[in-house]
Formats: structure tokens, sequence, C-alpha cells
């Protein structure tokens, strides 16, 4: 929706409002009232997270927590990720694979 009304509003793009909502399933009020939002700084046509870590993420410090206790280990991933239980399993296989220790 906010890419037809970026070249809407740039005269890029031959659409009326109707047609726009139309073909983006919003309501040509709530259209017109973004198009204000957007004139007017209110809104940004990029997400205000991007280029940022997500906060659940691992840390490298945990990530070779898991791997050196992982190699000193005997057990399966399965059996490990029931012991380690901070982080799932598909957050250890995935560590574990990306440093190559499972294949």
């Amino acid at each position: 929706m906010l890419y037809f009304l970026e070249k809407k509003i740039n005269g890029k793009l031959n659409m009326t409002y109707e047609e726009i909502a139309n073909a983006t399933g919003y309501h040509p009020k709530y259209l017109l009232r973004m198009k204000k939002k957007y004139l007017t700084k209110g809104i940004s046509l990029e997400h205000g997270n991007k280029n940022r870590k997500p906060s659940r993420a691992i840390t490298p410090e945990e990530e070779r927590k898991i791997i050196d206790l992982y190699r000193r280990s005997n057990a399966s991933i399965r059996k490990f990720s029931q012991f380690y239980q901070r982080r799932s399993y598909s957050c250890i296989y995935n560590t574990l694979k990306k440093n190559g220790l499972i294949s």
C-alpha cells in the first residue's frame, strides 16, 4: 500500500485512489489519511527496527559456551538441548551446524 502511495504522491503512478484501494484492499479514506501522515512525516516507509539485532538473538559468548559444552559432552543434540534448557533445540542445532560440529 505504501509503495502505491509513494508512487502516486511522486507522480509516477496514474491510478486513482479508488483504483489503489481496490488493488490493495484498503478503504480510500484510509489511503488519504496515510497520504497525509506520509506528507507530514508522521510515518516512514522504512521499518523502525531495520538493521538492528533481534533482542532475543544469541550472543557470541553464549554461542561459545554452547560449543564448548557440546564438545565436552558425549550426548546427542536432542539430549544436549534438553540439558541446556535456556535455548530451543533449533537454536542449538543451528549454532552447532554453523560452527561445523554437525553435518
